[in-house]
Parts: structure tokens; C-alpha cells; sequence
């Protein structure tokens, strides 16, 4: 069994895939920038008597990151989790709000993975599990800067691969569609977006959006967790894995023709022509 560290556990995928792991046995480390916001994974855990320890980790504080993983060898297993969506029109999108956007979904992971890497080369084995998006693949409107950090994951999780692939460390994508989960929620948007022409037309776009690849309600999120539990557990688990029929019907999509030709066929299929 393994000992495996989660970043953003504290809701959604991150809460879903500690539960899921810790129920297979494996000794799970669920860390959240408040341990208050841990409570209910607590509860939970407790009740099912599964080996889940709360701890405080917060991927954009470098000394938090090192305290938390100040003995990587102790880890076995890296899950990068923690995350958070900009909405907002590209225009809208300033220095200061793009730069949090990047701090905490591309520079998180980096200064967990940077935390780990050398002992871990060193050990050689280790598995690193990056939780992307459909958005890492496709730039949907109004999601330009959430889209441009998850291309970036996607390229720094490439180049460790390439990097590290050969001396027995994993590293995996994990790239969700559509899920009911918080995490819409905790999305940040510009003060300029309340009651503005932007904010109707992403309305208008997530509405004619949610029927694509389905019968119009998302998945269950669980299975994102089992997609997690699957790279951890699995060594042939591929590079990258799509999770949810939209994320692979838009993957499909737009791998199967030119970038003109994908556009056409989604404003199309989601009349967005005005």
C-alpha cells in the first residue's frame, strides 16, 4: 500500500479521491489550505475507520509546500489537485488576476513536484498525478485564463515525463469534462463581470454547452475519483485520461479536423454564431 499526498481535499475531486484511495487501503494524506474545511472528510473518514490524515498545505506559500513535504520519502504517491477557475472575457483579465490564476493552478504543482522530484530520482519510483482539464486540450470562451493554466500543467506534466519516465517515476493527466461538484463555486471573476455583456453571453454558452456529450446533466464526480485511483494503482494507466463523455466528445472533435473546421462544427452544434 502506499502513502500518497492530495493537495485541495478538503471538497470535489481531492475529498472524492482521498475517501476512495483510503478505501483501498492506502494511508492518505488530505491536505487543504484550512484544516477547518476539512471537517466533513474528517467525519467521514472517522466513520468508515479509514486511514486519512488532515494536513495544512498551502501550494501557493513555498514554506508551506516544504513543510509539508519536508521528507518526500515518506510519499509515495503526489496528487495535485488544488485548483481554482478565472471567468472572464480576455479584456477582463488584469496582471494581477491572471498572475493568481497561474500561482495556484501551474506554480502549485511545480513547487510540490519540485519538493519531491529529487529524493524521489534518487529513490527511483514515485507516481505523480496531475488533475488537469478538458479545458487543458480546448480553449472554451470566457475561460482564457483558467484554459491557459491547464495547457501549461499539461506541458510542464509533458516534459516531466519525458524527464523522469525512465528512472521508475509515473507521471499521469487526469483531464475532467463536466462535473457537479463545488468547484464552481469558488470560481473568481472580475469586478467588471457582474451585469456585463461577457457575463450573458458565458451564461448563454455554458447553457446551449450542457447537453454535448450527454443527455444534459453532468457525471458523477466519483468517477473522477476512480480515474485518480486508477493512475495510482495501475502502472499501464495512459499519460493522459479523459474523464466524462463531453471531455472525450470535444477531444474527438477537435483531433479529427483543423482548428477552423472544430470551430465551425462547435458554433454549430451550440448555435453560437451573434
Amino acid at each position: 500500500m502506499s502513502k500518497i499526498l492530495i493537495t485541495g481535499s478538503n471538497s470535489g475531486f481531492g475529498k472524492l479521491a482521498s475517501l476512495a484511495l483510503a478505501r483501498q487501503g492506502h494511508q492518505v494524506v488530505a491536505s487543504m489550505r484550512s484544516l477547518v474545511k476539512g471537517e466533513d472528510l474528517r467525519r467521514l473518514a472517522d466513520a468508515e475507520g479509514l486511514d486519512v490524515e488532515l494536513s495544512e498545505l498551502d501550494v501557493n506559500d513555498l514554506a508551506s509546500v516544504e513543510a509539508a513535504l519536508s521528507d518526500p520519502l515518506a510519499f509515495d504517491v503526489l496528487v495535485n489537485n488544488a485548483g481554482f477557475e478565472v471567468e472572464a472575457a480576455i479584456e477582463q483579465v488584469d496582471d494581477a488576476l491572471m498572475w493568481q490564476q497561474l500561482d495556484t493552478n501551474v506554480l502549485g504543482p511545480l513547487r510540490t513536484m519540485r519538493a519531491v522530484l529529487p529524493a524521489w530520482k534518487e529513490r527511483g519510483s514515485g507516481v505523480i498525478i496531475n488533475v488537469s482539464s478538458i479545458a487543458g486540450r480546448v480553449g472554451a470562451p470566457y475561460t482564457g485564463a483558467y484554459s491557459a493554466s491547464k495547457f501549461a500543467l499539461e506541458a510542464l506534466s509533458e516534459s516531466l515525463n519525458f524527464e523522469v519516465s525512465q528512472l521508475g517515476i509515473r507521471v499521469h493527466l487526469i483531464e475532467p469534462g463536466r462535473f457537479t461538484t463545488s468547484f464552481g463555486e469558488n470560481k473568481i471573476r472580475p469586478d467588471s463581470w457582474e451585469g456585463s455583456p461577457q457575463q450573458q453571453r458565458a451564461l448563454a454558452f455554458r447553457e446551449a454547452s450542457h447537453g454535448m456529450g450527454g443527455q444534459g446533466e453532468p457525471a458523477d464526480p466519483q468517477d473522477v475519483a476512480e480515474a485518480i485511483v486508477g493512475a495510482v494503482t495501475d502502472p499501464s494507466t495512459p499519460f493522459r485520461t479523459l474523464v466524462g463523455d463531453d471531455a472525450v466528445l470535444i477531444d474527438e472533435l477537435k483531433s479529427s479536423m483543423s482548428f477552423k473546421d472544430f470551430e465551425a462544427t462547435i458554433r454549430t452544434a451550440l448555435n453560437w454564431h451573434d
